[in-house]
């Protein structure tokens, strides 16, 4: 069996405003949107979405309740660093040892990565 994946979901309380800023980060289109969720899709496979989960609890970092992470490949990390700043991401205090990556948190505290291109 061979499966696509078409979605990658990301609980959240407020869909419309995550998918802002991550279409911001990714310059993908969001193609859906109502009070409970949101969809963003630019690559013409995958779909990034937000669901609205009431009372939700944000993740912290680091912290082992997180569930998943998104990676993003930049040309330049400390420009990409300071851009996404000013969308609304923030910098979280501890970032993993080696320098390979950045860790930086959405408005909502789910933490992402960014990394350099090869």
């Amino acid at each position: 069996m061979a499966a696509v994946l078409s979605a990658v979901v990301i609980d959240c309380a407020d869909p419309g405003t995550l998918a802002g800023f991550y279409s911001k980060v990714t310059g993908w289109d969001i193609t859906s949107s109502d009070a409970d969720t949101a969809y963003l899709s630019g690559n013409g496979t995958t779909q990034l979405g937000f669901q609205r989960i009431e009372n939700y609890p944000a993740p912290g970092w680091p912290d082992d309740g997180k569930h998943v992470r998104l990676d993003f490949s930049v040309a330049d990390v400390e420009t990409a660093v300071q851009e996404l700043l000013a969308l609304g991401a923030a910098r979280p205090e501890f970032q993993p040892d080696g320098g390979d990556w950045t860790v930086l948190t959405d408005p909502e505290g789910h933490p992402f990565c960014l990394l350099p291109e090869n």
